[in-house]
C-alpha cells in the first residue's frame, strides 16, 4: 500500500476509513499497529491522547470534512505521559512547562483506587475512556453519532503482545 501507483492515486484526494487519536509514543504508530497503508488512516497524535483545540480540530476535520465514520482513541501500555502525570500527582513536583500541561490534562483521570504500576496501568484505560467521552460530547460529533454516521470507540494497545483490545 506504499507503491508509487498508490502514492499517485492519493494526489487527488484521500478517503481514510478511520481517524485514530493516539499517543506520540514511537512504539505505537497506528499504521503499523493496524497494518494499514497510505491513505487508510488519518492519524492524530498527542502525548497521552491529550485533547486541545488543535487536536480536537484535527479529529473534527476528519469527521466533518472527510466524512470518516470511525474515531478510535488508542491508548497503550507503558504510556510515559500517563506515568509522568501519575508521578507528578503523587510527588507534588512540577514538570517542565509544556510537559506539566500534558500532566494537568491527564490528572483528572488518575485512578486513585490503585497503587504503583497498577495505578498507571488503570489510568491509561480511564484516560482513554475520558477522551472518548469528551469527543462524543462535542456537539458536531455527537450529532453524527446520534444519526448513526459515526462511531467513537476507545482501545488499548499492549506492547508485550502487540494486541489491541477495545475498552468499553
Amino acid at each position: 500500500d506504499e507503491s508509487p501507483a498508490v502514492r499517485q492515486s492519493l494526489t487527488s484526494g484521500q478517503h481514510p476509513f478511520a481517524v485514530v487519536l493516539g499517543c506520540i509514543d514511537s512504539r505505537v504508530p497506528p499504521e503499523l499497529v493496524f497494518d494499514q497503508g497510505l491513505g487508510d488512516l488519518m492519524t492524530v497524535r498527542s502525548a497521552g491522547e491529550v485533547l486541545d483545540e488543535a487536536v480536537l480540530g484535527s479529529v473534527a476535520y476528519g469527521v466533518l470534512e472527510l466524512d470518516i465514520p470511525l474515531v478510535l482513541v488508542l491508548g497503550h501500555q507503558s504510556c510515559g505521559a500517563v506515568k509522568a502525570a501519575v508521578e507528578a500527582d503523587e510527588s507534588g513536583e512540577r514538570l517542565p512547562a509544556h510537559i506539566q500541561y500534558i500532566a494537568d490534562q491527564i490528572a483528572p483521570n488518575i485512578d486513585h483506587t490503585k497503587q504503583g504500576d497498577a495505578r498507571v496501568d488503570s489510568t491509561i484505560d480511564v484516560n482513554v475512556r475520558a477522551v472518548r467521552a469528551r469527543l462524543a460530547a462535542e456537539p458536531d460529533l455527537a450529532a453524527k453519532v446520534a444519526s448513526g454516521r459515526l462511531a467513537i470507540v476507545g482501545a488499548r494497545y499492549d506492547l508485550t503482545n502487540q494486541r489491541v483490545r477495545r475498552l468499553t
